[in-house]
C-alpha cells in the first residue's frame, strides 16, 4: 500500500483555522498564520508505528534485557569501576548492548500503524505529557533503521565469543564524559578489541576484513536512540516509569 505525503493538501490551513477558533473563541480572520500552528507530516518515513503483538514481543524483549544486565554484572572489571563510572557507562551503553542481544538471539518482531491523535484531540487535551509521549512514539524510519542494523549483524553470523568481545568494546567506552577511571576504561576497551582480533586470526585471507566490518557495523548502533528502544519495547510494560531507574535496580541490586 502506498502512502502519499499530506504536507501540501491544505490540512495545515484547516488546522490553523480550527486552532484559532478553539483557542481564542473567535472566528478566524483573513489569512491564518501557518507558522503559529505546526502540523504533522504524514510522510511514509514519519508514520507512527507500534508493535503488532505487544504482549508477546515485550515479554521476549524483557528477557533479552535481563540477559543484557546479567552480562554487565558478570564482568569483574566493570564491578571494579567507581559506582559513578558504572552508572555513566550503563546510561551510555544499555541500548546498544540490548540491540546486540536482539541480534544475537535473532529477535523478530512485527509492527503496525499507530494512529496519531487528531489536531482537535491535541487541542482539547492540551496536555504537555501527552505531547511528549506522542513525540517519542516510534516512527517507521526509526524502526527501519533498527531492523536494518539487526539484519546486518545477523548476516555477519557472529560467534558467541565475537558477540562477547564486541559487547566489551561497547561497554568500556572511554569517550563517555565525566569518567574518573577513563584511562582504565580505555585499557579495557583495547583489551576487548584485541581479544576480538585474536578470535579472527585463524580466518582465511579473504575474510581478514571481518574485524573492520564488525566495528563498522557496530558504529551503526549509535544511530538508534534509547528512546526508540524504550518506547517500542518497554513503554507498554513499564507505563510512565523511568526505564533507566529500573536498569539501575537490576544492575546494582544484590
Amino acid at each position: 500500500m502506498d502512502y502519499e505525503c499530506d504536507c501540501s493538501d491544505g490540512s495545515g490551513q484547516s488546522n490553523a483555522i480550527l486552532f484559532n477558533i478553539l483557542s481564542r473563541g473567535e472566528p478566524a480572520q483573513n489569512e491564518p498564520n501557518h507558522d503559529r500552528v505546526p502540523h504533522t507530516c504524514n510522510c511514509e518515513k514519519r508514520r507512527r508505528v507500534c508493535l503488532k503483538t505487544p504482549g508477546e514481543t515485550c515479554q521476549e524483549a524483557s528477557g533479552v534485557l535481563v540477559k543484557t544486565m546479567h552480562f554487565m554484572r558478570s564482568l569483574l572489571a566493570f564491578q571494579q569501576l567507581p559506582p559513578r563510572d558504572q552508572l555513566s557507562l550503563l546510561q551510555n551503553c544499555w541500548a546498544p548492548l540490548f540491540i546486540l542481544g536482539l541480534a544475537q538471539d535473532r529477535f523478530r518482531f512485527e509492527i503496525d500503524d499507530s494512529p496519531a491523535p487528531s489536531m482537535l484531540q491535541r487541542i482539547l487535551l492540551n496536555d504537555q505529557d501527552a505531547a511528549i509521549s506522542e513525540r517519542e512514539q516510534p516512527t517507521l524510519a526509526g524502526v527501519q533503521t533498527l531492523t536494518s542494523c539487526l539484519e546486518t549483524f545477523c548476516s555477519l553470523d557472529l560467534s558467541p565469543k565475537e558477540y562477547a568481545y564486541l559487547k566489551g568494546t561497547v561497554i568500556f567506552n572511554p569517550d563517555v564524559p565525566g569518567l574518573k577511571a577513563a584511562v582504565f576504561v580505555e585499557g579495557l576497551q583495547y583489551e576487548a578489541q584485541h581479544a576480538l582480533k585474536e578470535v579472527l586470526v585463524p580466518l582465511p585471507p579473504q575474510d581478514r576484513g571481518r574485524f573492520a566490518r564488525i566495528l563498522l557495523t557496530a558504529s551503526t548502533l549509535k544511530t538508534i536512540t534509547p528512546s526508540l528502544i524504550t518506547e517500542l519495547f518497554f513503554r507498554p510494560v513499564i507505563g510512565q516509569a523511568d526505564l533507566l531507574d529500573l536498569l539501575v535496580d537490576m544492575l546494582f541490586s544484590r
